[in-house]
């Protein structure tokens, strides 16, 4: 039996798309003598659709899309994701399934048990999870077909009282295929690659995944779709951010003798995964909303230096248009810096100092300060001057405002809101500064591309005189650190103090995290590449008083 993995990109709501893609599968497929082509979770709506499934308009057109789709089954038969209508009268009126179909009819449907309500997840807000497992026949063989979550129950402790494919076993399955929409993660590869293959090797069984591959603003879909043998090795799998439909051969992955091996990325292979995984976001970004051309503020720092590599990369230099916003603490060096990168990249830049217009604000609200010292309040101008500026090129050239605020800094608020914190998409939100830096070192691995300076120079926000990053936060490998243990590994305060960190910085540093949070709910959609990014995976509440 040939059974094909495909791995194509899915915009959510676009039918026709999603079923034209499908039915040019099946045709490859067919013309390649494969039997069985498998496509991905929810693939005739895309995956995650949200609250479109609310709506009983979306669910028929997602009914009317597996019926298109069948009718191209003749002669190579498919797996399809799809929301179907609960036909019992208790639970949630929608189930999360897979139907298989052959010969322009649906021979099984199978639906999810497992549905995950974590993270970037809330599938339980929409389907009612299924109690029965039961194999699907095919050309003389078993199938336990499962999706997505219901292989991930395998390590202890258990998150779920029941394992779909244990009870799948009992029907004695010949094979194992998964569908699924796992979102990428740079830390989540060895994991999702470990699950799968100790799936495989668990029950002895053959197993074919068939992953979602696209942009659905933040969440990003990498694909990996791959077949293990039974002793748990990887026998192929189809590259990360690339469509693509590729065949194997039942007999011939059950027969290999691959071991199953543990995921390791190098720090120059972390480097190259995020990098792809960011310009990849951005394309899609774009792409998906019809938009071409992308406009940010170029400060000489590393950070809009680097969104401005990744823009540059992803959209192409022409479609890129950088500002420069010096004001009355920029240092020479720093606009030397940029337009150094500018000119590196081929990006079109402009320079518009901001003086004149901090000054103007600061007229007008003289009256209103008098009496008051110089803070926050005027170095804010500065910020939201360049912020006016930015936005009043967007819309008059019809370009999106990229935000290049990094992870470090919108942890702890280190940022303006309506100032530096604006902007459509968070190209590097999700990148701390520290990996801000070994990014920018992998990208000038065979030649300078960010100027060496820009690297090497502390970092300032330049909105008063000889102004530091550390004039306010501590070191960002000792910030990073602590963030990295409260955010990701969700340490308290006393476990971090306990792991090297002073118990009073400890301490500050996760008061200014919560203190924030209401920033970073006015903060633009940041693409994802770690396991805990600020957005819709991470949900703190704004008026909260923990820990003191």
């Amino acid at each position: 039996m040939k059974i094909a993995l495909a791995q194509l990109n899915y915009i959510i709501g676009h039918f026709e798309h999603n079923t034209g893609l499908m039915i040019d599968a099946l045709a490859h497929a067919k013309s390649r003598g494969v039997d069985l082509v498998v496509f991905s979770e929810l693939s005739v709506c895309g995956y995650p659709p949200r609250d479109l499934l609310e709506m009983d308009l979306f669910i028929d057109y997602c009914q009317e899309a597996v019926q298109q789709v069948a009718a191209h089954c003749q002669g190579v038969a498919a797996i399809v994701g799809a929301p179907s209508r609960n036909p019992e009268s208790f639970g949630k009126r929608l189930l999360n399934s897979a139907f298989l179909i052959n010969n322009g009819t649906v021979e099984g449907v199978y639906h999810k048990g497992l549905l995950p309500t974590y993270d970037v997840f809330d599938e339980y807000r929409y389907f009612e999870p299924a109690t029965t497992f039961k194999t699907i026949p095919f050309r003389g063989k078993k199938i336990a077909l499962t999706i997505c979550e219901d292989l991930w129950n395998i390590e202890a402790p258990q998150l779920y009282r029941i394992s779909p494919m244990d009870e799948l076993m009992k029907d004695k399955p010949d094979l194992m295929i998964n569908i699924s929409a796992s979102p990428f993660a740079w830390s989540h590869l060895a994991d999702r690659h470990f699950t799968f293959s100790e799936n495989a090797r668990k029950y002895r069984l053959p197993l074919f995944v068939s992953n979602q591959m696209g942009g659905h603003t933040e969440l990003l879909f990498d694909g990996r779709s791959a077949a293990y043998n039974p002793q748990g090795g990887m026998v192929g799998c189809i590259d990360s951010f690339a469509g693509g439909i590729k065949v194997f051969d039942l007999d011939e992955v059950t027969k290999s003798n691959l071991p199953a091996t543990v995921l390791s990325l190098s720090e120059s292979e972390i480097n190259d995964i995020i990098f792809r995984a960011l310009v990849f976001g951005i394309k899609e970004y774009f792409g998906k909303l019809g938009l071409k051309k992308a406009i940010l503020g170029l400060s000489g720092g590393l950070d809009s230096a680097l969104t401005l590599v990744l823009a540059a990369e992803a959209l192409g230099p022409e479609n890129c248009r950088a500002v420069l916003l010096p004001g009355p603490y920029s240092s020479e060096h720093s606009v030397a810096d940029a337009e150094h990168l500018a000119r590196n990249l081929g990006v079109l830049y402009h320079t518009i100092s901001i003086n004149k217009t901090v000054d103007a604000l600061q007229q007008s609200l003289a009256p209103h300060f008098k009496g008051t010292q110089p803070g926050i309040a005027e170095e804010n101008l500065q910020a939201r001057a360049r912020a006016v500026i930015l936005m009043g090129l967007a819309n008059k050239f019809g370009c999106v405002l990229l935000n290049t605020s990094n992870k470090s800094e919108a942890a702890v608020g280190y940022g303006t809101l309506y100032g530096d914190m604006c902007g459509g998409l968070a190209v590097i939100g999700d990148i701390y500064k520290t990996e801000a830096y070994s990014l920018a070192r992998y990208i000038n691995r065979e030649r300078e591309v960010i100027p060496a300076n820009t690297i090497n120079k502390p970092p300032s926000a330049e909105l008063k005189p000889d102004q530091r990053d550390t004039d306010s936060l501590p070191p960002y490998e000792i910030l990073d650190d602590i963030l990295q243990k409260y955010i990701e590994k969700r340490m308290s305060a006393t476990q971090i103090a306990a792991s090297g960190h002073d118990p009073e910085l400890v301490k500050k540093v996760l008061r200014m995290v919560n203190n924030n949070e209401y920033k970073r709910h006015q903060t633009p959609p940041i693409l994802r590449v770690s396991k805990k990014a600020f957005g819709s995976g991470r949900k703190m509440p704004l008026v909260a008083r923990f820990p003191e």
